[in-house]
């Protein structure tokens, strides 16, 4: 096969990684909370109900913004049933996913959560725009963020949690352009009510950071226009709009399955390409960030099937969207990753959904273990040596034709610098059966050495770890990575996901 190229200069740059680019979302769905992270009975749980043995993971894993509680599930969410006494708190129908909440894990277990975490862990809360409005949105900030001295910060003190939460950024609601989310509304109707909401709130707090909701997907059929006119009725009062997006491999077209980073970075430049029309026509210096609050790969096939049946009777915590990800999967995952972080100048907030259980890099058994899924392993990479500015990568690879999108590069590939000069460059090769040559041409970096090539590949692309045998797939070191006179030499293991660091 051809050799793929590219270029290596820090005087061509994308822009600084945000953080919170490697944040992920905890969601009252399925076993994502209970049993999950939260298991009282866990024989790794803590006073607080908490399981230890995921939140070793969860550092492991890198996570830093952690978006809550949801997702479809904000939109019938009474914050006031998830705090005080536990024995106090109401079960609720949760509409969105058919199933009972307790509310035994709420507010203040969320924030105790992140404490644990660790101090990298930053709150991200999700506001109901669907069934509740501006009062309940002042209310929640109020008790949440509020030092003391009012009857709602007093109630939290009076709750066990002295200390304020100290929430900056705020979701306006989820997915209010989709006919499934419980309130619904059209892009005038919720433009106007997050507009509202964004003014009171910057009233109590103007330091807050605020997240419009933008399009579900980029195939709604609102797309675009549903930016513009949320846009310009809050453009001047919020600092993002967010996307969502979810891939899968669809009749079996494998190759357009691994170019879905195609179509997210088409999301996102479509996104900013909006976002800079509406500010050109207010005449605003102000730019508009992304936030890409949910994404990942998502078998949403197998869970219409579930959605459509007569089995679901308002159970607690059922196993709901529990994919088990593949080889395959994961090297599509990190090229989802690679589109982030190749945009990560306008692209400052992303949230993995979900966190653990649910669509998740981390699995659980109730009583039993947790383990890292094959997707755990580019994000742990990607959130530890992904720090720093991000060169700008232009490729030059072979293709291949892919039904999706047409002639698509086999080489998916972006490179971070770190504070201290050294360089780390993700790379995922897309071809099914071929290894990918790869030269690096290094320009003004003073890098001498490969300290490290680690490959995510398997001879059998449909590997993955289970419960039986949840080691099955780990990243290995790759041999022959070369860097001699300002250039680097690799080859690229077929349907492989790569981190090649550089000193």
């Amino acid at each position: 096969m051809r050799t793929a190229r590219f270029t290596l200069d820090p005087a061509f740059t994308i822009g600084e990684v945000n953080p919170r680019l490697f944040g992920s979302f905890v969601e009252h769905l399925g076993r994502c909370v209970y049993t999950g992270i939260f298991e009282p009975t866990h024989p790794t749980a803590d006073a607080e109900g908490l399981r230890q043995d995921v939140l070793d993971l969860v550092r492991e894993l890198g996570v830093t913004t952690l978006r809550y509680p949801g997702g479809n599930f904000v939109s019938g969410y009474r914050w006031e049933d998830s705090v005080g006494p536990v024995e106090d708190r109401p079960r609720r129908l949760d509409l969105a996913w058919r199933s009972t909440e307790t509310n035994r894990f709420g507010l203040g277990e969320y924030i105790s959560f992140l404490k644990k975490v660790g101090p990298q862990a930053e709150p991200m809360m999700a506001i109901n725009l669907g069934t509740r409005g501006v009062a309940e949105a002042l209310e929640l900030q109020e008790y949440a963020n509020h030092p003391s001295g009012t009857a709602l910060s007093d109630l939290r003190a009076a709750h066990g949690d002295k200390d304020p939460f100290g929430i900056k950024v705020w979701c306006l609601g989820n997915e209010m352009d989709g006919p499934w989310q419980t309130g619904h509304k059209t892009a005038e109707e919720y433009g106007r009510i997050a507009a509202e909401t964004a003014r009171a709130m910057r009233q109590m707090d103007p330091s807050v950071e605020l997240v419009a909701c933008g399009s579900s997907s980029q195939s709604m059929p609102t797309f675009a226009e549903w930016e513009a006119t949320v846009l310009a009725e809050t453009y001047d009062l919020v600092d993002y709009i967010s996307l969502h997006a979810y891939y899968e491999p669809q009749d079996g077209d494998l190759d357009s399955f691994l170019a879905s980073a195609v179509d997210m970075e088409s999301f996102i430049e479509n996104v900013v390409a909006t976002c800079d029309h509406v500010g050109a026509r207010l005449k605003s210096q102000k730019k508009i960030n992304l936030s890409f609050d949910e994404w990942n790969v998502w078998y949403t096939s197998k869970w219409h099937e579930i959605e459509n049946s007569d089995t679901r009777d308002w159970p607690e915590a059922p196993r709901l969207l529990e994919d088990n990800y593949s080889v395959l999967d994961a090297v599509v995952f990190g090229s989802l990753l690679i589109a982030l972080l190749r945009h990560a100048d306008r692209v400052t907030v992303a949230c993995l959904a979900q966190l653990v259980n649910v669509i998740a890099p981390i699995l659980t058994e109730p009583g039993g273990p947790a383990w890292r899924q094959t997707t755990f392993f580019p994000f742990a990479q990607a959130s530890r040596y992904g720090r720093g500015q991000v060169l700008d990568v232009r490729v030059d690879s072979p293709t291949h034709e892919t039904k999706k999108y047409g002639e698509t590069d086999l080489l998916h590939a972006t490179a971070v610098r770190a504070d201290d000069g050294t360089v780390t460059v993700f790379a995922v090769n897309r071809s099914q059966s071929e290894a990918l040559p790869l030269d690096i041409a290094l320009s003004g970096l003073d890098l001498t050495r490969v300290t490290e090539h680690s490959v995510l590949a398997d001879q059998d692309p449909d590997a993955r770890n289970t419960l039986t045998d949840p080691d099955r797939v780990t990243p290995h070191p790759a041999e022959g990575t070369t860097l001699t006179d300002g250039t680097l030499k690799a080859v690229l293991e077929p349907l492989s996901w790569n981190m090649i660091r550089l000193a």
